[in-house]
């Protein structure tokens, strides 16, 4: 009795209504709904009365709203419960937004939310294993919500993050028949004074360093989330996710990186409301919208701002759903050939403004007025504004909007919006690149990618970075940090490569790995080691990181294949957009014997170690996501479900076996 005595009823709750006499009033039924209708809409409308909804206004249409909201607020906006990261602790209100819009024009809009994880939670921990098949997941479980509400009419997707916003455009794609409107979640603020939520990531490696004390990790750390909602405040993969939504026309203009929980954040949800409002009634679908000239302005966009890598997974993926042609590296290569990175915007330098500055300088549009001038651009692409990207673009040149928030940059923070958002020429004379570079070589035979424009200039003379060093291996994240934090004889030092093995799809989920790439960039003793591996960044990475290394070590990769020491060069070109990662010989080779030829015959000698094992802590669940979606195409074809292609491979499979027994 004792033990359970937390059971016992209060007073308050000795009070058990056993029935109720239910909502006044009727359904608005009649004889060919009752003769026709399957029965789950009718009994929708008696779920609906259920809830609350007048039954006199069951007629309008049924628009789904979907979001990552995360958290539990009081009407203050203070926490009962905290979600996972503030990129979703203010989307309800969002949500709320869109909702009344709807509502008041006589529509009837549902809600349903699927949280999303923070990838700078899970950084350096197992968590980091789930992150990318997370997105497969979430976009089903919206996609399974779309299809669930068999009489929704429309739909808004509401998200802000680095899975949650490519999850929920890849479910707005895949419903493209429907209207569809994406509303980015938008951008927390950053503190006064202090660092932004990416720098200070790196304080227990600057601490291990000596180069800051732990007062100062403790009041930076603090202050560095400095506003309850929004995305990170540097274009990393939300950032990025957010621009290339509003490119793609899935947003309506001007609304990526909006600062979360602002008047102008709030009015978002209501201008996107009755932008989906005429879409309907324009019979405007996502189909319509996401064309093959809305992939190529994209990927235009994404290289004219210096986006995340991540962005060349998710970008197929969302045209996989589309069913439009996924793009692939030549297209990307091509795209980059072009289109060079006119934005300033922290991590990619040089100067390193915030998120919601470059949303003050323009953000998307202001971009795309650039690209429009070089002819980079499609602009008879339908946008989720019903009209086309030029009609859209000519308006934003000659807005009001425009002036105003341009203008207030230059009053409240000092800053010329034309040093965030460049013309061409002028970006090229500060020595802004274009953003990828894909390095083959022995190390990577089906390629691997490097964001170069965010390459210190210092380390590249000539617009050129190469090293010639010695690999550091490591066949986890955890003892690489450990070794980065080492101050001993065995640290890592200025000519080491670190080669990080065993983190592609197969070995760890294909995590990120930006605990290390960003304590090597603001950590002064590390700011110039490279890094090689088969994993991939944050969008916060910057520097000599190359990623995507491919086929990975548990494919049979020869990056699988190095060893401690080998001499390894890199060499990445940013002027002719060409790079290659090779070993050169092992450790012991005569520095006259040192050639890729060398080196690829060495590794060709070599056996893949029989100590390489996935990772010990990966989940069932994620070594199904990368068996699926190496079908799909794996990293490159932005790792999707191809059911065709897996029903394939089971058949084939089934086949041998009952072979094999015969």
């Amino acid at each position: 009795m004792g033990e359970l005595s937390f059971l016992e009823l209060e007073d308050k709750s000795k009070t058990v209504r056993s029935k109720s006499p239910g909502a006044e009033g009727s359904l608005p039924l009649n004889e060919e709904m009752l003769l026709n209708s399957p029965s789950g809409d009718l009994f929708g409308l008696s779920l609906n009365v259920g809830m609350g909804w007048d039954p006199r206004y069951l007629e309008g249409g049924q628009v789904l709203i979907l979001s990552t909201s995360g958290g539990l607020r009081n009407e203050d906006g203070t926490p009962i419960a905290l979600g996972y990261h503030t990129g979703h602790w203010e989307l309800n209100l969002l949500v709320r937004e869109a909702a009344r819009t709807l509502k008041d024009a006589g529509q009837i809009p549902f809600a349903a939310f699927c949280s999303d994880p923070c990838d700078g939670r899970s950084q350096g921990t197992d968590g980091m294993m789930d992150s990318l098949a997370w997105r497969n997941t979430g976009a089903e479980a919206f996609g399974r919500l779309i299809r669930s509400l068999p009489t929704r009419r429309a739909v808004v997707g509401i998200a802000t993050c680095d899975k949650g916003a490519p999850a929920m455009m890849m479910a707005l794609a895949e419903a493209h028949t429907l209207p569809g409107i994406f509303i980015p979640g938008g951008v927390t603020l950053p503190p006064i004074e202090g660092e932004d939520a990416g720098t200070i990531q790196s304080i227990s490696t600057r601490f291990a360093h000596g180069e800051i004390s732990i007062e100062d990790a403790a009041m930076l750390g603090c202050k560095a989330c400095a506003s309850p909602g929004g995305g990170c405040q540097f274009l990393g993969t939300a950032a990025t996710a957010q621009v290339v939504a509003e490119a793609l026309g899935m947003s309506i203009p001007h609304s990526a990186l909006c600062p979360s929980g602002e008047s102008i954040w709030m009015q978002l949800g209501r201008d996107s409301a009755k932008a989906l409002e005429t879409l309907q009634a324009e019979k405007i679908t996502m189909g319509d919208i996401l064309s093959k000239g809305a992939f190529q302005n994209a990927m235009a966009v994404h290289s004219a701002i210096g986006g995340s890598t991540n962005l060349l997974l998710h970008i197929p993926a969302i045209a996989y759903n589309a069913g439009v042609e996924r793009p692939g590296v030549d297209d990307w290569i091509e795209i980059n050939s072009k289109v060079s990175r006119i934005v300033d915007a922290l991590p990619n330098g040089p100067q390193n403004f915030k998120t919601v500055q470059f949303y003050l300088a323009g953000g998307t549009p202001e971009v795309m007025l650039h690209l429009r001038e070089q002819g980079l651009l499609d602009l008879n692409c339908l946008t989720a504004s019903s009209k086309t990207v030029g009609d859209n673009l000519e308006w934003w040149e000659n807005s009001d909007r425009r002036r105003y928030l341009r203008e207030l940059l230059t009053e409240q923070d000092g800053a010329d919006p034309n040093d965030v958002i460049m013309a061409p020429h002028v970006a090229a004379s500060r020595g802004l690149t274009s953003t990828v570079i894909f390095p083959t070589g022995n190390i990577a035979p089906d390629g691997s990618v490097v964001k170069s424009t965010a390459i210190d200039a210092a380390l590249c003379p000539n617009d050129v970075y190469e090293i010639t060093g010695a690999a550091r291996v490591f066949t986890s994240e955890a003892d690489a940090i450990v070794c980065l934090k080492r101050t001993s004889e065995d640290q890592i030092r200025a000519g080491d490569v670190i080669v990080l093995i065993c983190r592609g799809p197969e070995g760890a989920g294909l995590p990120e790995t930006s605990q290390l790439t960003m304590a090597l960039k603001y950590t002064d003793a590390l700011s110039d080691i490279p890094l090689i591996t088969d994993g991939r960044f944050s969008g916060f990475s910057s520097g000599p990181c190359i990623g995507h290394v491919g086929p990975e070590a548990l494919a049979g990769g020869p990056i699988g294949k190095i060893q401690e020491g080998d001499r390894i060069n890199i060499h990445i070109d940013r002027k002719k957009l060409r790079g290659s990662i090779n070993v050169l010989g092992s450790k012991d080779c005569a520095e006259s014997s040192l050639s890729p030829a060398h080196g690829a015959s060495i590794l060709a000698e070599r056996e893949i170690p029989k100590t390489l094992q996935p990772d010990p802590s990966l989940p069932d669940a994620t070594r199904l996501w990368a068996a699926l979606q190496r079908l799909g195409g794996g990293a490159w074809g932005g790792c999707v479900y191809d059911v065709d292609k897996i029903l394939e491979a089971l058949d084939a499979g089934k086949a041998s076996t009952k072979a094999s027994t015969q």
